[in-house]
């Protein structure tokens, strides 16, 4: 029998029958290496309200010593005062057991009482601290603080850098005094406005946090694709940039390549919409694939409606190209339809323009429209 099938049978029993005449039928040595694990099993799931699974993989983490259970119980009895509920405590220790070994007074306390001073209240706190307990192991004046007041200098209000937090709670654990604000100096530099800068800070903060040595030759080349900085653009091919390795870039512009596209027009189409190079690889190449090869579109057309290549194939462009072609082949359609146009429509739009008005017609029309998507 294994180590922790033992364990297993052992908290089992000691959950079923806690009498401490169990302990007579194994050997003293045994006893002596499990009671403390015993133990640790035994509160999680008595005073911590965790499932006795999840207090048997946890217990693998952190032996708690029995005669400090006060200790876990001041703990315990500080985070339910703030609003932690039993599913709150779960996650928090399941994700980060030492939270009850820490100091209440000098780890714990110091920083919750600061993040209730910035705004968290209700269930903002358990929530945000039960996701990323990693906030409480920062230092309170060395991290925590500085990172606090950097936000403020570029979020400017109170409610603003709040929201960032709540949205993206990991940016309190990361070093902005060494990533967000020399990248952000440089934006500035750049001739970025701080109010497009504050937007990517609060909705896409991983762009502002990149390494220092490679924020600026991201910059250099969406200046050379001729993307003023003041432009809303400019932001968003950096962002997409930032969101990829260069091996990665390099991957997809020869993707493109391979469908007979030149460098000069791939950086036209990111530079009319830069998220078009934001999908994954294996969505460009099967979009690459059938607006090439099945709908035969050139080039300078991808280009100009760039956003056909951010559709979902399957479920956008392939059920709307069928109901077209259909339609096309009825002569219930002009035949200079536009089909780049049509399918870009809204969902709405499309259905009552090209499937809805066609189903006397066509009663099956839209079951090719369905056919296409379940497929």
């Amino acid at each position: 029998m294994s180590r922790f099938s033992y364990k297993l049978l052992l908290y089992l029993h000691l959950i079923q029958h806690p009498s401490p005449k169990f302990f007579t039928t194994v050997t003293s040595a045994r006893v002596s290496a499990d009671k403390t694990s015993s133990f640790t099993v035994q509160y999680l799931i008595n005073s911590c309200g965790f499932p006795l699974e999840t207090a048997l993989s946890t217990s693998q983490k952190i032996q708690l010593d029995e005669s400090c259970s006060h200790k876990h119980d001041s703990i315990l009895s500080f985070l339910k005062s703030h609003g932690f509920s039993k599913t709150h405590i779960v996650k928090l220790l399941t994700r980060r057991p030492s939270v009850l070994q820490s100091s209440l007074e000098e780890t714990l306390k110091p920083k919750i009482e600061f993040l209730l001073d910035i705004g968290f209240s209700g269930s903002a706190l358990p929530n945000m601290l039960s996701s990323n307990p990693s906030i409480l192991f920062r230092s309170l004046d060395d991290h925590l603080k500085p990172s606090y007041e950097i936000l403020k200098t570029y979020l400017e209000t109170k409610e603003k850098v709040l929201a960032a937090i709540r949205r993206s709670s990991w940016i309190l654990t990361f070093p902005l005094k060494q990533t967000l604000e020399p990248n952000v100096s440089l934006l500035i530099r750049e001739g970025v406005a701080i109010a497009n800068i504050s937007k990517l800070i609060m909705t896409q903060p991983r762009v502002v946090m990149q390494s220092t040595d490679r924020m600026p030759s991201i910059i250099r080349t969406v200046k050379k694709l001729g993307i003023p900085p003041s432009s809303t653009m400019f932001l968003h091919s950096v962002h997409v940039m930032t969101s990829m390795s260069e091996s990665t870039w390099n991957r997809k512009m020869e993707a493109f390549k391979s469908f007979g596209w030149s460098e000069e027009q791939i950086l036209l189409a990111f530079k009319q919409n830069p998220f078009c190079l934001a999908c994954s690889e294996k969505k460009l190449n099967r979009a690459m694939d059938f607006f090439v090869n099945t709908m035969k579109l050139e080039p300078s057309l991808i280009i100009s409606h760039p956003k056909l290549i951010m559709h979902a194939l399957d479920t956008w462009v392939k059920p709307r190209y069928m109901v077209l072609k259909v339609l096309h082949s009825k002569k219930l359609i002009r035949s200079d339809t536009n089909f780049i146009a049509a399918i870009l429509r809204k969902k709405s739009s499309f259905l009552a323009t090209y499937v809805n008005k066609n189903l006397d017609q066509v009663p099956y029309l839209m079951d090719v429209y369905h056919g296409c998507i379940s497929n």
